[in-house]
């Protein structure tokens, strides 16, 4: 999986008023969670264009003057109207511990259903997994191949690797609907 790279600077001061400077400055005030204890930092909005605004998984690599660690982002909040990103939460992670992730679902494949004048309809942008760091992938590929009409790719038909998956197995990824 690929990493990011952000750099971030410690927070000297909590609460809503110091936050609000801080987005007026241009950067995203964050939490690391994990480890011993929290840590409170902030880091240039620019620096999440490649880790939000993307349609695969990565790593983190935080940099909060000059501690470094490896990290997911667990939750990203954006503003309703204008869509800037008000805050994001990261969670440290070890190569030991198992983590849970939100990994995005590419279609892949012609569908039967599709060429008969059917309709492929994706039911889940991602799908949650938990494993290993070692074993996460960027993408999930969904083959929709075999789909005719009103047939779905489900959940419970998904194998890779030894990443289990945390939706439910009859929950559809995508299904050939009639229009």
């Amino acid at each position: 999986m690929k990493t990011v790279e952000i750099i971030g600077y410690r927070r000297a001061n909590l609460g809503k008023t110091d936050a609000q400077r801080i987005r007026e400055e241009g950067s995203v005030p964050c939490v690391l969670y994990g480890g011993d204890n929290q840590v409170h930092f902030y880091a240039p909005m620019s620096l999440f264009n490649d880790l939000v605004y993307t349609n695969e998984a990565h790593f983190v690599h935080l940099n909060i003057e000059g501690d470094e660690c490896q990290a997911i982002l667990q939750e990203v909040q954006f503003h309703p109207v204008s869509e800037i990103i008000l805050h994001a939460d990261f969670l440290r992670i070890s190569e030991d511990r198992r983590i849970k992730m939100s990994i995005p679902v590419r279609l892949v494949g012609q569908a039967p259903g599709v060429a008969k004048g059917g309709t492929l309809v994706r039911k889940r942008a991602t799908l949650k997994v938990s494993g290993f760091p070692k074993d996460m992938p960027d993408h999930i590929d969904v083959d929709c191949s075999t789909l005719d009409f009103h047939k779905a790719a489900k959940v419970g038909d998904m194998k890779l690797g030894d990443l289990v998956f945390l939706d439910p197995k009859q929950a559809s990824i995508a299904v050939v609907e009639i229009p």
